[in-house]
């Protein structure tokens, strides 16, 4: 039976999404370019040998149309033999990615490949690829009919998830405070080191932290933000994941390939499902994916010592934990989104490199990780260290 590990996983830092942001300043393509690079160089990677890119990327257009992943490819100076795929499950691509590979791998259509994604929101605004206009508008009349013609909002929906869990706006401004802190802990115990690939700009400067990471944030400065979904609402942006820019890459493969290469992996890829829910209250996804791989893997969430939840907004990690009775102090043990950022298609797979390099740190036997996704889905996936 053949399996799939992870061998490495490498991203960039996270950039605010925004002008001035220090990754802002890169077209897409050669942002993924540079962590399929470090991939290769970390790891002696010839790239002639990679069978397949598979890329996550949400807003293809403009600057991130066309086969990001392919493009990439090219970007990076490899072989114009590698192909490269693009593909978009919403927040959740490049976790999905993951599971493409890892899933051709097992059944021998791949020996090695590369998963992975990027987002650069600085450049391709949220939202460029449903402008409507003369390109059409999204969703289309029978979606519109058969939901009431009502607006798919994820904001809408945290708040909706927060009143419907009883969540207050002094518990989900707590998770936020506590998401930062977690972060600039890891950052100062050089805990993100290993997994980062420095960025040299144009002018020499040097990009290896997390631009996102607030410190010193109370519940009380969080309190006094307004609430932009719902009048006396409960979600502010502080509760909500940042704008960014951000790429990462997971080298996947056999056991047997890895030890033929001389490679020690990092952790294997024990199970993986992607499920549906009411795209209306999109962001409740993770409970019934977590529930359902939980199911597969025949692993009981209390095994699990690390999990990464995706912070969209903190009504969707906290609900999570609330519902499956998780310990608060295993999820996102490092910061989530609130405080690192949410580079849409790359996401995934910086939760994942987050997650195995922790893993690997803290000698954790399984990890969990899971994400909401636009239109009402999720992907969990199950890890276990080798």
């Amino acid at each position: 039976m053949r399996d799939a590990v992870i061998v490495d996983a490498v991203r960039t830092p996270v950039g605010k999404g925004k002008p001035g942001g220090a990754l802002s300043g890169i077209h897409p393509v050669d942002l993924s370019a540079h962590v399929l690079k470090a991939l290769a160089e970390r790891n002696g990677l010839d790239p002639v040998t990679v069978d397949d890119v598979v890329w996550g990327c949400v807003s293809q257009v403009g600057e991130q149309t066309g086969g990001v992943g392919r493009y990439a490819v090219l970007a990076a100076g490899w072989p114009e033999s590698v192909p490269g795929l693009t593909v978009d499950r919403q927040c959740g691509s490049s976790q999905q990615a993951v599971h493409q590979v890892a899933a051709g791998v097992i059944a021998g259509q791949y020996d090695i490949a590369v998963a992975g994604g990027v987002e650069s929101m600085s450049r391709v605004p949220m939202g460029s690829a449903r402008a409507g206009g003369a390109a059409g508008r999204p969703y289309g009349p029978l979606v519109m009919q058969r939901y009431d013609h009502y607006r798919f909002n994820q904001g809408i929906g945290a708040e909706m998830i927060a009143e419907e869990f009883g969540l207050s706006r002094e518990e989900l401004d707590q998770h936020a405070v506590d998401s930062h802190a977690r972060a600039a802990r890891a950052i100062d115990e050089g805990r993100f080191t290993g997994q980062i690939a420095p960025v040299t700009l144009e002018d020499g400067t040097v990009v290896d932290t997390d631009e996102g990471v607030r410190r010193g944030g109370t519940v009380e400065k969080l309190g006094e933000l307004r609430t932009p979904f719902k009048e006396d609402g409960v979600i502010s942006a502080g509760s909500a994941s940042q704008i960014s820019d951000g790429a990462a890459a997971l080298l996947i493969t056999t056991s047997e390939i890895a030890a033929r290469n001389g490679w020690t992996p990092l952790a294997r890829f024990h199970t993986g499902t992607v499920t549906g829910v009411d795209p209306i209250t999109m962001l409740k996804g993770p409970i019934p994916a977590t529930e359902k791989v939980l199911r597969r893997s025949g692993i009981a969430l209390d095994e699990i010592s690390a999990y990464e939840i995706n912070e969209a907004f903190a009504s969707v990690s906290l609900g999570w934990q609330r519902v499956l009775g998780a310990d608060y102090a295993r999820m996102n043990p490092n910061g989530g989104a609130m405080a690192l950022g949410h580079p849409l298609g790359g996401s995934g797979a910086r939760l994942m490199t987050t997650l195995v390099h922790h893993m690997r740190d803290r000698g954790i036997r399984y990890g969990l990780q899971s994400m909401c996704e636009g239109g009402g889905m999720a992907n969990a996936t199950v890890l276990e260290l080798l």
